[in-house]
């Protein structure tokens, strides 16, 4: 009975060594160098990052977004990521409720600086993006509305009409995807590589 006990339980442990065996190889080797190498053929600007260059150098990411800050840039979305935001090693929101007096502060901090770098009435509407993180802290786009409200600040600065300014804007605003997923958005990081590029 012993004996019988000992084989069932040695078959039993180097089927399960096995099957681990197997499927440690499968999962954690087989299939994450497929997807690498079909993502490497098949996308390969998105598998690295969509990273976007001028002059020769990487100045960032499409999907990353980072910090404007200079009037005569656009600005994107506020980020909570990391210290100053807009970390990518820290990507994550402020994790404060809606209901919490410091999250309220904040967005009626950030709402008085967008009016008044902006020229607007006290009372003026702000888009929900210019003063509300996203939980990743790291999105690149914004609202063509947000856009549109920062136009007249952009051409001021850089001296540039504001009917240049409004056509490029427009031209960079991005559809929903597939005509029905998400909202339409303009890619902060690009449309300032434009308003740059005319600028010159």
């Amino acid at each position: 009975m012993l004996a019988r006990t000992r084989r069932f339980f040695k078959n039993y442990m180097t089927t399960c060594l096995i099957v681990f065996s197997v499927f440690a190889v499968l999962t954690g080797l087989a299939y994450p160098l497929f997807m690498t190498g079909f993502a490497q053929v098949a996308f390969k600007r998105q598998a690295n990052g969509s990273m976007v260059e001028q002059d020769g150098k990487t100045v960032g990411s499409e999907t990353i977004g980072q910090s404007f800050t200079g009037a005569d840039y656009f600005h994107g979305r506020p980020s909570a990521a990391g210290t100053n935001g807009y970390d990518a090693t820290a990507s994550g929101a402020s994790n404060l409720g809606p209901t919490n007096p410091a999250l309220t502060q904040a967005i009626q901090q950030r709402a008085a600086q967008v009016r008044k770098e902006n020229g607007l009435a006290p009372d003026a509407k702000v888009p929900a993006d210019l003063v509300e993180a996203s939980a990743s802290g790291l999105d690149p786009d914004i609202s063509p509305e947000s856009a549109l409200l920062q136009v007249k600040r952009v051409a001021q600065a850089r001296n540039l009409s504001e009917a240049v300014v409004l056509e490029l804007v427009k031209s960079h605003v991005q559809g929903r995807q597939l005509s029905v997923l998400g909202e339409p958005r303009v890619n902060v990081l690009g449309l300032n590589m434009a308003l740059d590029r005319i600028s010159k």
